[in-house]
């Protein structure tokens, strides 16, 4: 069986970090907490789960923090977490199995990292992340914000799943402030680092400069593909926040270029268009929606309503609005295999009956 040593860095966690340590409780073999400044009990509650306790001075730099709580690491993989992140009960017994069944010739294990919910707590947005790294591999993180892992050699992606449970939101504009830091300082942002300095432009309202920023990041042609799909629907997004339709249609339709139709691209299509109540093509792309595949091992974000809930009840709507009540009602019902409680279903369902009532 493999041992894990989790690694972390925190700052001002006390309000989650007991949390996220009892969470892995009995799961891994060694815990190491790095400090980068907290002036809360983060350091206190720390020191109840582990005797391994390191301050580092920030930097600015996620990767350097990251690297160092890795350099300290003692057993086979290197497991990260943040302080908001939990193991739920759920997905402790495959992470169990994972460990006694994992072959030691695996370099990275991909596990799959929950970030989105909706109001019954299913979740809505998900991707895959290096959660298991192979120590002294040779493998570190890159990048001062949005920092990853290059993998090398054999990856296998699991089952098991962490989730992000936030309790207050953190600093909006610290990301940006460090890209902005690095470009002042005449750093050259690599591919991925121009990919979320445009995300975090967006993020701050600031439409023109992201659009600049993602489209000089496609042109270049150096991005991974499926941060190129997600660039063209972000300036989609930026357009529509400028008032300019015409081209945010066009970046939509760029998306296309890289790869098969993303669900995620052709529910924004179908909003476009049922937008101007052109509900005929609105309806198409929907459909389309409903045919594309989910692959999570892509490794891309992945919107998860895009791929069942969301283009089933947006065709409910659109064939209501054509007068196919009889084709409506049967998009309603196929949403409801995705989410049988949700609003809209419901809604939905009592006015097909109550239409059936009347006669």
């Amino acid at each position: 069986m493999i041992t894990v040593s989790l690694c972390m860095i925190v700052k001002n966690e006390e309000d989650v970090l007991a949390r996220c340590l009892e969470s892995v409780s009995g799961l891994v073999d060694e815990i190491v907490v790095v400090d980068t400044g907290s002036t809360d009990r983060t350091r206190e509650i720390a020191e109840r789960f582990t005797g391994r306790v390191y301050d580092f001075i920030w930097i600015n730099d996620f990767a350097a923090a990251r690297n160092y709580a890795f350099s300290l690491a003692e057993k086979d993989y290197c497991m990260w977490l943040d302080a908001d992140d939990v193991i739920l009960d759920g997905d402790r017994a495959a992470f169990q199995t994972l460990k006694e069944t994992l072959d030691p010739e695996v370099n990275v294990v991909m596990a799959k990292y929950n970030t989105g919910f909706d109001e019954d707590g299913n979740v809505t947005f998900s991707y895959f992340r290096e959660r298991l790294i192979k120590n002294h591999a040779g493998m570190r993180w890159e990048g001062a914000v949005h920092e990853a892992v290059t993998p090398v050699g054999r990856v296998v992606y699991n089952g098991f799943a962490v989730t992000h449970r936030k309790l207050r939101p953190s600093d909006p504009d610290r990301n940006l402030r460090i890209y902005e830091s690095q470009l002042a300082r005449g750093v050259e942002l690599e591919p991925r680092q121009q990919f979320y300095y445009g995300r975090e432009l967006y993020y701050h309202r600031r439409y023109g400069e992201a659009i600049q920023i993602f489209e000089h990041f496609l042109d270049e042609g150096q991005g991974w593909v499926e941060n190129n799909i997600d660039a063209c629907c972000h300036c989609a997004y930026c357009y529509e926040r400028l008032e300019q339709p015409g081209q945010a249609l066009q970046s939509l339709l760029r998306s296309f270029a890289y790869d098969r139709p993303r669900a995620e691209a052709c529910c924004e299509l179908g909003r476009w268009f049922f937008q101007r109540e052109q509900f005929s093509l609105a309806a198409y792309w929907y459909s389309l929606a409903l045919t594309c595949p989910r692959d999570d091992s892509r490794g891309g974000f992945i919107s998860l309503d895009c791929y069942g809930y969301l283009p089933s009840i947006q065709l409910c709507v659109c064939y209501s609005r054509l007068g196919d009540l009889e084709r409506a009602e049967r998009m309603n019902e196929l949403a409801a295999s995705f989410k049988p409680n949700a609003a809209p279903v419901l809604h939905n369902r009592n006015f097909f009956q109550s239409l059936k009532t009347e006669k």
